[in-house]
C-alpha cells in the first residue's frame, strides 16, 4: 500500500465561493465522477468508468490522471472536492469503544494491512460509530496536488450515513443491500440503529444469494418476513433481483433516496449504478 501523506484538511470546509462541486469515487474495479451544481442542486456531470481486471493503486492512478487530463470539464474552479475510497480495508467501530490511538488493531483482523500503512477514519457522530480505513494515499496525493484542499471519506460512511438518516424513528427491522459489479454491502438496521455492515465479493448470483441468507441465519432473520432493499446496480428483473426474490419473500429496489435534480434522462438511467457518489454530496 502507498504511504507518504500530505496534509489535508479533511472533513472541514473549504471556505470557498463558487457554484461548483466534485466528487471522485475511487476503487480498484473503476472510477465515478459527479459534479453538482449547488445554485439548483442538479447533476450537471456523470460519469463512470469500469476496469475490465481488478488493478493496483498505481495503475488507478494513471487511469484517474488520463480521465481528468482529457475532459476539460475538470479545468473549472470547483468549491468543494470530495474523494470517495471504496476498498475493503474498512472497519466500523461502536463510537464508544473507539480509540484513536488503536486504529490499526480495528482493521488487523478482517483486512490485510502494513505497518506503514497510514489509517484515517470518519466520525459518524449522528450515528454514533467510527468507519475505520485505509486510503489509496498516493491518489490522496494526485488530488491535493491538482485541487488544493479536499475531503476524503471511505464509501461505508456514505453508504451507512444514507441509509441511518432514511431509518430514523423507523421500528422496524429492514437489510439494505448496495450492489456494486464485482461486490456488495449489506447494512441491517434495527429500530433506526445499525445492526450490522459487511461486504462480500460475488462472482456470481449464487454467490450473491448464498451471502444473503447466510447474513440472515446469522442475524436470526427470517426470509418470509424481514425486508430486503436493494441498492446499486441492480434493477426489478435482472439475475440478482430474481433470485433475491425467489428465496425471499419481501423483495424491492429502492428507486430513488436522493435530492439532487438530473439534468437528462441518461444521468436518470445512470442514478442507480452511482447510488454512492450521488450522496456524497452533504
Amino acid at each position: 500500500m502507498v504511504t507518504g501523506l500530505k496534509t489535508i484538511q479533511k472533513n472541514s470546509s473549504l471556505n470557498k465561493k463558487s457554484s461548483k462541486a466534485l466528487s471522485i469515487q475511487i476503487s480498484l474495479s473503476g472510477l465515478s465522477f459527479c459534479i453538482l451544481n449547488n445554485k439548483n442542486n442538479s447533476v450537471d456531470f456523470l460519469k463512470s468508468v469500469v476496469f475490465p481486471k481488478k488493478q493496483t493503486p498505481f495503475t488507478v492512478l494513471e487511469q484517474l490522471k488520463t480521465v481528468l487530463n482529457t475532459n476539460t470539464i475538470f479545468e473549472q474552479a470547483f468549491d468543494e472536492v470530495l474523494l470517495i475510497h471504496e476498498n475493503e480495508l474498512s472497519s466500523i467501530v461502536p463510537k464508544p469503544l473507539f480509540d484513536e490511538n488503536n486504529t490499526a488493531d480495528y482493521l488487523k483482523f478482517n483486512a490485510k494491512i502494513l505497518n506503514t500503512d497510514f489509517i484515517a477514519f470518519d466520525d459518524l457522530s449522528d450515528h454514533n460509530s467510527v468507519v475505520v480505513f485505509v486510503p489509496y494515499v498516493n491518489i490522496n496525493n494526485y488530488i491535493f496536488d491538482r485541487f488544493g484542499e479536499f475531503v476524503y471519506k471511505h464509501a461505508a460512511s456514505i453508504l451507512i450515513k444514507t441509509i441511518l438518516d432514511q431509518e430514523i424513528g423507523s421500528n422496524n427491522t429492514c437489510v439494505y443491500i448496495h450492489v456494486g459489479n464485482d461486490h456488495f454491502e449489506i447494512i441491517a438496521v434495527k429500530n433506526g440503529q445499525l445492526l450490522l455492515y459487511n461486504t462480500f465479493e460475488y462472482q456470481s448470483k449464487e454467490d450473491f444469494i448464498y451471502y444473503i441468507l447466510f447474513t440472515l441465519e446469522q442475524l436470526q432473520l427470517d426470509p418470509e418476513t424481514v425486508q430486503i432493499k436493494l441498492l446499486g446496480n441492480v434493477q426489478k428483473g435482472d439475475e440478482l433481483y430474481d433470485i433475491a426474490y425467489k428465496y425471499v419473500r419481501h423483495v424491492e429496489v429502492v428507486e430513488n433516496l436522493l435530492k439532487c435534480k438530473f439534468e437528462s434522462k441518461l444521468q436518470i438511467d445512470e442514478r442507480h449504478n452511482n447510488f454512492l457518489i450521488l450522496n456524497s454530496f452533504s
